[in-house]
């Protein structure tokens, strides 16, 4: 198995995987990001560019396009990438709880459905989905939102926002229905107790003064994870993370990244002009 990640570095950090064997060609996309600039308010193509491109160079098979959970902070490039690929796409079987929050605090139609059916396949713990080849086991590691997932591949995890580089530490929890004690529970109770060199790939890094990663171990975030070191109690953990979360900001893209990726990454339909739209809650939050 190889896996080669794409850094939309400056706009939103995020990790995108091409994961791939190399003699079968048979592959898996994790996490792609579909470009907004909110200047202009126009959608582009950069991030997803990259991606296509190196799938045609190594002439890959995609299987399937996966989201490890409904991201807040850019908007999903698994619709475009699954037509150009003739994939499919997948998420966790709690995206229909996120679905029900934003409809209504988009005021979506009463017909936009909520059981997560816009997906070809909902992931719950425990399934195992193959690629040709390769294997995919789902964990649901819920904390972030109530709809995380952990792919391993393997023996490799792709962990989305669960779990960060260590200096970066964990995911945020006060999204609607996040919990830091169901993080808590995710990553020590099923992570961490993986063995130490099992391989991390995670979904954002935020590097101040040094190289992006996108890649850690198990037992190097046991030891020095800076929100979540083994050992730490839950309590501690549960405090620390809530007292943190207060003061952060919100994400600049969490409206428009919510509205499109609860409907698996479809831009909204256009109007009579033929000019699509976003909805942005006033005094939402």
């Amino acid at each position: 198995m190889k896996v080669q990640a794409f850094f939309d570095d400056g706009r939103t950090f995020t990790m995108t995987y091409v994961v791939y064997d190399e003699a079968s060609k048979d592959a898996i996309v994790i996490d792609p990001v579909l470009d907004l600039d909110t200047t202009p308010w126009r959608t582009f193509t950069d991030s997803i560019e990259k991606v296509a491109q190196f799938v045609a160079e190594l002439g890959l098979h995609v299987h399937w396009v996966l989201d490890t959970h409904v991201h807040a902070d850019h908007l999903s490039g698994a619709h475009e990438l699954k037509a150009r690929f003739n994939s499919k796409a997948a998420i966790g079987s709690n995206i229909a709880v996120i679905q029900e929050i934003f409809k209504g605090a988009f005021n979506l139609a009463k017909d936009f459905p909520t059981d997560g059916r816009q997906f070809d396949q909902l992931l719950k713990d425990g399934d195992v989905i193959e690629a040709g080849t390769l294997k995919l086991e789902v964990m649901h590691t819920p904390g972030h939102t109530p709809a995380c997932n952990t792919y391993k591949i393997g023996g490799a995890l792709f962990t989305g926002d669960v779990l960060f580089i260590p200096d970066i530490g964990v995911a945020r929890c006060d999204f609607p229905r996040g919990s830091a004690q169901d993080l808590y529970r995710s990553v020590t109770q099923r992570l961490y107790s993986l063995p130490d060199e099992t391989p991390v790939y995670v979904g954002h890094d935020y590097p101040n003064g040094r190289e992006a990663r996108h890649m850690t171990t198990i037992g190097e975030s046991k030891k020095s994870n800076v929100d979540l070191p083994e050992g730490i109690s839950e309590e501690e953990f549960v405090s620390n993370i809530t007292t943190r979360d207060k003061k952060l900001s919100a994400p600049r893209l969490l409206f428009p990244s919510l509205q499109v990726n609860i409907n698996a990454g479809v831009l909204p339909a256009a109007e009579n002009n033929e000019v699509s739209y976003l909805k942005i809650p006033l005094n939402f939050l």
